[in-house]
Order: C-alpha cells, then sequence, then structure tokens
C-alpha cells in the first residue's frame, strides 16, 4: 500500500502540555493525588448568565446554521468590545466569529503566509504559530525574549531578523508562556516596522485581560497608521473561562475577513448558533466578574513566585499578565524536560517544559497558576522536598 498520509501532516506539532496532562491522568488512574501546573486552563466556571444564555438559545431552537462569519448580533457586539477596550472602530463586517483562539491564529496566517514567505514569532511562544507557518512550508524567523529584559518581544531584535522575505511579525501580549507584557514603545516600534518594511501584524491578544498590578494592555491594533495591516486575535476562553466552548474571533480589514469566510464556510461552515448567543451574553452582561478572577489570579501569582524563589537552583520573575510563571531552572543542573519527568514522578506535580515553547524557553518550566490557592500551596511543598533530594553534583555542575 501506497504511503497515506501527506507530507505536509509531518510538519504539524502538537501541544506537550496534553502529553504532560495525559501521563499526569494516567499515574490519577493508578490511585496517585496529582497536582496540576501544565494546562493553561481557568478553573473558574463559565459565569450563570452565559450558560443561562445558551440554555434559553437552545430551548428557543437556536440549533440551526448561521451565516459564516457569525450573527450579526454578536459581530456587533466584538466591533463595540474592541472600541470600549482598544479606542479602535471596527465594522461588524471587519469581524468574523471562530470556533476557538486557536482556529483564528491558524485562518490568520493562512490567509497572509505564502510558501516560502517568513514569519518572524518570538521564542518562547505558543507552539501554534509556529507549527501553522511550517505546515504552510514557509518559514519562522525567531527572534528570543530575554529574561534580562522582561521577556519583551524588542522591536531592535525583530529589524535585525527581517529580510526581503519576510511577510508577518507575529506577537502575543500579555505572553504565553512567559506572563510578559510589552510596552507602549515597543508597540509604536513594531508598527513602524510593519510600515517601515511593509509586514503584517498579527496580534494574539486572548489574555489582554488579565494583567496586574495597575498596569495598561497595549496593542499595535490601537494604533491608526497600521489598521489595516493587523489582524488581531482574541478568544472568550480566558476572559470568560469559556475553554470548553470553543469561541474566538479575528478582526481585521475587510478584503482579508471576507477570504477567512470563505476559508470558514469550507472547514466548519459556523460556530454553533446557541454558542454564539451565549457569547453575546458574555460580551453585553456583567463584567464584575473579570476583576474578582484578576484579583485572585493576582493573589496566587505572588504566592506562588515567592514560592518559587525559594525552591534551590528555582529563579522566576514576577509575571504582569496572563497566567503563568516562567521559572529558570538551570541552576538546579537538570535539563528542563528531566526536571519535569522527575518532579512528576518523584513530587506528583504536573509541570511544563519551557523548551514546549521552542529553544528560547530550554532551561525552564512554566506553571499554570490557574488552579486552586490550596493546590498551589501544596505544590510548592513538593516540589521543594523533590529538590532537595537531587544529589549535590546537579548543582555544582549548573
Amino acid at each position: 500500500m501506497r504511503h497515506i498520509v501527506a507530507n505536509r501532516m509531518s510538519r504539524l506539532k502538537a501541544e506537550s502540555a496534553f502529553f504532560v496532562l495525559q501521563k499526569a491522568k494516567m499515574l490519577e488512574k493508578q490511585g496517585f493525588n496529582i497536582i496540576h501546573f501544565e494546562i493553561g486552563e481557568p478553573d473558574f466556571d463559565t459565569p450563570e448568565h452565559i450558560k443561562e444564555a445558551a440554555i434559553k438559545a437552545l430551548k428557543e431552537g437556536y440549533t440551526h446554521y448561521t451565516p459564516s462569519p457569525g450573527i450579526p448580533e454578536l459581530r456587533e457586539a466584538i466591533a463595540d468590545s474592541i472600541k470600549e477596550e482598544f479606542g479602535v472602530e471596527y465594522t461588524p463586517e471587519e469581524v468574523i466569529v471562530t470556533p476557538s483562539g486557536k482556529t483564528a491564529i491558524f485562518y490568520a496566517i493562512v490567509s497572509v503566509v505564502e510558501e516560502g514567505d517568513e514569519v518572524i514569532i518570538p521564542t518562547p511562544s505558543f507552539p501554534a504559530y509556529e507549527s501553522v507557518v511550517r505546515f504552510l512550508n514557509a518559514k519562522p524567523v525567531f527572534v528570543e525574549l530575554k529574561e534580562e529584559e522582561d521577556f519583551r518581544l524588542k522591536p531592535e531584535r525583530v529589524e535585525s531578523k527581517i529580510t526581503s522575505k519576510t511577510k508577518a511579525i507575529i506577537i502575543n501580549s500579555p505572553h504565553n508562556p512567559c506572563g510578559s507584557i510589552i510596552t507602549r514603545s515597543d508597540v509604536e516600534g513594531l508598527a513602524d516596522l510593519a510600515l517601515k518594511h511593509d509586514l503584517i501584524l498579527i496580534t494574539d491578544d486572548v489574555y489582554h485581560k488579565l494583567i496586574y498590578d495597575g498596569f495598561k494592555h497595549e496593542s499595535v491594533v490601537s494604533i491608526p497608521d497600521v489598521k489595516d495591516r493587523t489582524i488581531l486575535i482574541n478568544s472568550l476562553s480566558k476572559t470568560y473561562a469559556m475553554t470548553g466552548w470553543r469561541v474566538g474571533y479575528i478582526a481585521a480589514n475587510r478584503e482579508l475577513i471576507n477570504h477567512m469566510i470563505v476559508l470558514q464556510n469550507n472547514v466548519v461552515s459556523c460556530v454553533p448558533s446557541f454558542i454564539q448567543k451565549a457569547s453575546i451574553a458574555a460580551l453585553r452582561g456583567p463584567q464584575g466578574f473579570i476583576k474578582k478572577m484578576v484579583e485572585e489570579y493576582r493573589r496566587r501569582r505572588d504566592t506562588i513566585v515567592d514560592g518559587l524563589n525559594k525552591i534551590r537552583g528555582f529563579k522566576c520573575r514576577k509575571p504582569l499578565g496572563a497566567f503563568y510563571a516562567f521559572v529558570n531552572v538551570k541552576r538546579t543542573g537538570l535539563k528542563d524536560t528531566e526536571l519535569v519527568e522527575y518532579l512528576l514522578k518523584e513530587a506528583k506535580v504536573a509541570t511544563l517544559h519551557g523548551s514546549a515553547f521552542g529553544y528560547g524557553g530550554e532551561g525552564y518550566l512554566r506553571f499554570s497558576y490557574a488552579t486552586s490557592m490550596e493546590s498551589i500551596k501544596e505544590g510548592l511543598e513538593r516540589i521543594k522536598e523533590a529538590v532537595e533530594k537531587l544529589p549535590e553534583r546537579y548543582f555544582e555542575k549548573s
């Protein structure tokens, strides 16, 4: 029988977090109690008014197809929320509702990147960016985020990577896995590069509401001169604790959106109608839940960062956004992959190796603090005990 799998499929890579989760679940089936820091998923439940809106829609018969780009009321609600949050006006026709933020990433990259193009991607970064670029037989070009620069995407580093083949720059702030945020000067510098070199900006802002310590979310979408060359990706998953609902959106110039509508029409037709109704309730309904959630994340962040910095060989900067702590573990003398395996086996704590996010993450672990304070404290104790059992020679060679 001939080889039936297309070569392009080998260029797609799965997220390592789900492999670690699978291992952890297997241990749980064996009776072990596992503390989970590996998956970036809010432990909060979806607010009741959102769930009730979905139930109401189902009971009223919203179980049929909708227009591929989304129902008009939801596209309008998204456009209104963008104006309120970013100060930028989009018409509903410049918005497409997608079945998840990941789908939005796929649509955005597929719609603008050709075979042989180069796309600038931070490292470390969310694995899907690189995966989709390679799937298209394009070339990811990496810009390393430096710990001593607070893991910011610095325009001068980006410019050093630009060539005649560069098509787009991918931006993610607040950042997964580092929890960093970019500044206004960073945003302006990246916008200048896009204009100077005729580039597209793809900005993944899915954590934009999860920012701490009085800092403000900055996005290239707020700069009018680059609006037509910017693709804004967002999702309701993190902000409204709706990971299982699978709903996101893209805002971009109308020509691009029209092509994405055709793409979506061919792939999934539309986002489920009752989920779209619930999404309107999320965007138009009470927003106080978000403030309470962010405050709880801040408390957890402070606890986990303080605890991690008390563990031998660990060094962690305080993240300013998202819900991840990105910990330098090079002084333990173990590779990040080895330490993840060791902590799962010895401490029954599931973490994620930084190299899962590219070579820029080597020597780091990512901890999601989107879990209970009780689990955080217990996990820190277990990790501290496990690390203290490591032979002295490991620390000596680091």
